[in-house]
């Protein structure tokens, strides 16, 4: 892989490469980006889907929204520290016009657009949709698809469901956002089909990230970015092991920071599991005078951020080589110094958060409420197909926003749309469709 090449400002239905140093200063293509994810309704909707806690009666906690935006601003920091030192490194990118803000501002608009693609209730929503394709009433299309499209349905993923909002054409918009290509390419941490299921130790194999409906379209942006080898292997961007920092940075503190201002965690642990990631910047004296809990927290979180944002840096560096030829097996934080300590939080947070009774409750809910909104959309639509809609059916279809398009000879598309379309409800929205519905 080649710097230049990967930092391409390329956009859906571009017939020319488009240059840096012609770019507007002020401005350039990849703050655009930014720009267009954070305009866009996918975007908006984050505001009112579950991170991991269930929106609490009792204390402020985050949302997909409020994680994005942090996980923006943290890639945004990554970006520029490792971007100032590839520029050192490579010094022709500057005389192309590359600056370390553009390294910044391509991680943080595709941090920022990570979780764009997740549907509600957390990540139960994804298996809710699958679980309805593999057990559901959505099984019986099985005969009617090829293996990869009924294995996109049933794992659907939403990693490749945001690639599918960011860069699927419709109707008088073409290419989605049309956003640079290096964005998208950062994007993907998972560069892969649904099938062959090939797994392996590699962390870019962890996942799929492009449905089959998009693979034409993604093709363009490999191979416009240099990252399919010879073999058919596609490699990850090397910008996506920032991305994937950013994101592990913040859920694991910021979660835990959640779960001790809710009183699910003590607040003994802040400091026993932190110190060492903090012992060397820590204000003794002032810790002390901070009399609140929200104010201690937010000072270790502050500092543990920090901390592990130097080290995923001086670790990309460190490990430059191996991620441009494709042979980092492994995320920057699980080469992190800090890993015992990531790795104990994690575990805290699994037992008292992610396995809490509200957490399950409301994940149990997940289930019922997207089996129920798919099977009145998904037999409403194909039962229009077939000249068979019901009155009920009919009124069902007026709900569906003006917007989706739902493939009159293309069964397989019809049903990724309309997941899709499921899985960009709000929380709020597909629990309120499912009380009108039940």
């Amino acid at each position: 892989m080649q710097w230049e090449q990967l930092l391409s400002l390329r956009r859906h239905g571009d017939t020319q490469k488009r240059l840096r140093a012609e770019q507007d200063p002020t401005r350039s293509g990849f703050e655009v980006d930014y720009d267009r994810i954070i305009f866009s309704a996918a975007f908006r909707n984050l505001q009112d889907k579950t991170q991991v806690i269930p929106f609490s009666k009792t204390d402020f906690v985050h949302t997909r929204l409020t994680h994005s935006l942090e996980v923006s601003v943290v890639g945004r920091s990554l970006g520029r520290m490792v971007g100032q030192q590839l520029l050192h490194k490579y010094p022709e990118l500057a005389t192309l016009g590359y600056t370390s803000n553009d390294f910044g501002a391509i991680v943080a608009a595709a941090s920022l657009a990570h979780d764009i693609g997740n549907p509600p209730f957390g990540h139960s929503g994804e298996q809710a949709i699958g679980d309805y394709f593999s057990n559901g009433n959505g099984a019986a299309f099985k005969d009617q698809l090829t293996k990869t499209q009924y294995h996109d349905l049933t794992h659907f993923e939403g990693n490749a469901n945001g690639l599918k909002i960011l860069m699927e054409s419709r109707p008088g918009i073409p290419g989605g956002l049309r956003l640079s290509y290096a964005t998208l390419g950062a994007f993907t941490k998972y560069p892969k089909a649904s099938l062959p299921h090939k797994p392996s130790k590699h962390v870019a194999d962890k996942k799929f990230g492009f449905f089959q409906a998009q693979q034409d379209d993604y093709t363009a942006v490999i191979s416009d970015l240099g990252l399919l080898q010879s073999q058919g292997t596609i490699l990850r961007h090397p910008l996506a092991y920032l991305v994937e920092a950013a994101d592990d940075i913040c859920y694991t503190l910021i979660d835990f920071e959640d779960g001790i201002n809710l009183g699910w965690i003590s607040e003994d642990y802040a400091l026993e599991y932190l110190i060492n990631l903090v012992k060397d910047n820590i204000n003794t004296k002032k810790y002390q005078t901070l009399t609140t809990k929200k104010d201690r927290l937010g000072y270790l979180r502050a500092l543990s951020i920090s901390t592990l944002i130097q080290e995923a840096a001086e670790l990309f560096m460190a490990h430059e080589a191996e991620i441009m030829s494709g042979n980092c097996t492994t995320s920057l934080t699980d080469k992190s110094k800090y890993s015992a300590q990531i790795n104990d939080i994690i575990s805290l947070s699994v037992r008292n958060i992610y396995q809490a009774q509200e957490v399950i409750e409301k994940e149990l809910k997940g289930y019922q409420v997207i089996h129920r909104l798919l099977d009145v959309f998904v037999g409403a639509a194909t039962r229009k197909q077939e000249n068979k809609a019901s009155a009920f059916d009919k009124l069902a279809l007026q709900c569906l926003p003006e917007t989706l398009v739902l493939p009159e000879k293309d069964t397989y598309g019809l049903l990724l749309n309309v997941s899709s379309y499921v899985a960009s409800l709000t929380d709020g929205k597909a629990l309120e469709w499912y009380q009108k519905m039940a």
